[in-house]
């Protein structure tokens, strides 16, 4: 154990009795104090330790408080700043000064038996070995995982961190001490604990106030433009040049769609109602967000402030999920790089995120337990890029994980939203049944049924018309082809196709599949993802197009057609080519196949209503055809665990993965 020089991290209050008196000890004189006591190295981390237990025999301090601090990590006096003279220090008595040091002496005595010793012989098993110490067995026990959570043992560590999370009878100091002494690889995994204590963490340091009055507007433009705009596709550079140009006073705040194919329509779409500066930030974020896509522009987002940048946004905005949303986004693509981990730890998002970890808004816990995930390479070795979301599990769990189920939206979709459970509609007998309800039942409902199944849903831009686009070089970008190439390189981060899987798609969701799966099939290096895939569920998939593309041809008034949407004519030859391709790789696979039609028609817009996908476009020709009595938007949402619809689907996914979830 090496002797330093004591520094004062901080100090905190404790009330004073009798006639008022206080205590006040000046920084100048705690660094007198601090010449006798030591910094405890455990791990190359240095935590200061002081102790009270004979402090309140020498000041006039609160007993009681006092004794509930006997073990603590820090020094609890009473400071006025207002009060603070030099004469103040001659209070501090000589018995006092004595008593610190023979504290000290002892803590000092004890702490190195404990920390010096073998690792192997501070095994919880082998505590006898400190039976002889005048130490609170409890201590000894804290002191011994955390010294654990620094083992080269991978297993060790992992353990240790594990007894940490599930020892819930901690006290607030040792909490306090855990959170200093914790290393990056053990605060990221206890974030990753499922209903971790958040007093593990420390807070995220106080940001000085900037001077000249910068906005965080300002400040988010600043760093916008100091981007580089090599390297970046024209939809980064549109993002980036928009958030610079647009003012407070001209930002227009218009989002959602008034048509609907494959996503949520009317009765979900949205538009922004803050206040203007809110509008701008929420445009320079989105900028942020496609910057932070690429990785040499990483580094230079850190360099400048951005993570601290990024923290002020986050606690300004604690009423904008949509703000906090972004911000998160960015952070997880930020932690892709591992080279950015220490300084995204030590900006003090590891306890912003575990605290997202337990939000109650699905989309919160997801894009939070993202970037965690790409934070804990201990445990993790794939990478999620952005648009790719773990359902289940978000948090480390002992379960072994089999197979990969694989869910993917449709036009106007979305990884979330897509697959909620239906609306309900009112009536008493639906109002009853609201317990049970949840906002995403992949995740609720999939997960706890096959527990042994990673759960992901990918997300990607889609729109119903040109002029909608929020890029409009995007246009380019929107064919099957593309998106496939996208995704594909995505999943492949993610570890997709390296254990069996099971696809779930909707709408047009489900020609996506089919033409990654076909791409795939002419990829060396995709070969496992064709061997691993077991079986595919279609929620009114138009394999041989809709009648609703062709509609919006010729309303070009109200709808203008976009790339998507034109390759969804009926019977185009693009989706006939697709289909007969496929077909002819699922027969010689020998892939399962599951396909659910609606019957039921769809209402869209104020005028519109009509059957999306008919029966015989959802037929793809080989597995069973189901038809269900609902429309287009809800053929993906069944209405509680025990509907049929839900519960063929988990048949369907159970069967598949049969022989791999039975080992």
């Amino acid at each position: 154990m090496s002797v330093a020089a004591l520094r004062l991290i901080r100090c905190r209050r404790l009330s004073t009795t009798g006639s008022g008196a206080r205590r006040v000890l000046p920084w100048k004189h705690m660094k007198k104090i601090a010449k006798v006591t030591s910094a405890v190295v455990l791990g190359g981390c240095v935590f200061i330790t002081y102790e009270m237990l004979q402090l309140d025999k020498a000041l006039t301090l609160d007993t009681q408080a006092a004794q509930q601090e006997r073990y603590q990590s820090f020094i609890y006096l009473k400071t006025n700043p207002s009060h603070e003279r030099e004469s103040t220090a001659k209070e501090i008595t000589q018995k006092t000064r004595k008593e610190l040091h023979k504290v000290a002496r002892k803590f000092m005595e004890i702490s190195s038996r404990i920390l010096l010793q073998p690792l192997d012989a501070a095994c919880s098993e082998k505590q006898e070995h400190f039976s002889h110490l005048d130490v609170d067995p409890h201590e000894v026990a804290l002191w011994v995982l955390l010294k654990r959570t620094r083992s080269d043992s991978q297993d060790v560590r992992l353990h240790a961190v594990q007894e940490l999370a599930e020892n819930h009878h901690w006290h607030d100091y040792q909490y306090q001490t855990a959170a200093q002494v914790l290393d990056q690889r053990a605060a990221v995994g206890l974030a990753r604990t499922p209903q971790v204590d958040r007093r593990f963490f420390l807070s995220p340091p106080t940001l000085p106030d900037k001077e000249n009055g910068v906005s965080v507007e300002d400040e988010l433009r600043q760093l916008l433009a100091s981007l580089p705009q090599s390297e970046v596709d024209q939809c980064v550079q549109y993002f980036t040049s928009l958030a610079l140009r647009e003012s407070s006073q001209s930002l227009a705040a218009q989002r959602g769609g008034l048509w609907c194919f494959g996503g949520n329509g009317l009765p979900y779409a949205q538009s922004l109602t803050s206040v203007p500066s809110e509008k701008v930030e929420s445009f320079c974020l989105q900028a942020l967000v496609q910057h932070s896509k690429v990785q040499s522009h990483c580094d230079h987002i850190v360099a400048h402030g951005g993570l601290q940048l990024l923290q002020r946004v986050f606690q300004l905005r604690k009423d904008s999920l949509k703000i906090q949303r972004n911000v998160v986004r960015i952070v997880g693509n930020l932690a892709l790089n591992e080279r950015v981990h220490q300084a995204i730890v030590q900006s003090g998002w590891v306890s912003v995120l575990a605290e997202m970890m337990q939000s109650p808004h699905v989309m919160q816990a997801a894009h939070a337990a993202r970037a965690l995930a790409n934070l804990d390479r201990e445990t993790v070795t794939e990478k999620y890029q952005d648009g790719v979301y773990i359902l289940h599990p978000q948090a480390r769990s002992d379960q072994p994980i089999k197979a990969d189920v694989l869910f993917v939206h449709g036009l106007l979709g979305a990884a979330f939203k897509t697959w909620r459970q239906k609306d309900c509609d009112g009536s008493k007998e639906e109002a009853g049944s609201r317990e049970d309800y949840t906002e995403c039942w992949p995740q609720s409902w999939l997960a706890a049924d096959c527990p042994n199944l990673r759960v992901l849903s990918v997300e990607y831009d889609s729109h119903l018309s040109d002029w909608r686009a929020k890029c409009p070089a995007e246009n380019q970008r929107k064919s099957l082809a593309s998106r496939s190439r996208e995704l594909l390189k995505k999943l492949k981060s993610a570890g997709v196709g390296e254990r069996p899987v099971v696809w779930v798609a909707h709408s047009m969701g489900g020609l996506l599949v089919k033409k990654m799966l076909l791409d795939a099939a002419e990829d060396p290096e995709m070969q496992g993802l064709l061997r691993n895939t077991k079986g595919i569920v279609f929620y009114s998939v138009p394999h041989r197009g809709t009648y609703m593309a062709e509609y919006s041809v010729s309303v070009r008034y109200l709808l203008f057609p976009s790339v998507e949407v034109r390759e969804l004519c009926k019977d185009s030859p693009a989706l006939c080519d697709l289909n007969e391709n496929f077909l002819t790789m699922a027969r010689e696979r020998e892939y399962k196949v599951l396909s659910f039609a609606e019957t039921m028609p769809t209402t869209i817009g104020p005028m519109i209503k009509l059957l999306v996908v008919p029966p015989q476009s959802a037929d793809l020709g080989i597995g069973d055809l189901i038809q269900v009595d609902t429309d287009h938007l809800n053929i993906c949402k069944p209405e509680r665990k025990d509907s049929f619809l839900y519960k063929r689907s988990l048949l369907f996914i159970q069967e598949a993965l049969h022989n791999c979830l039975s080992h």
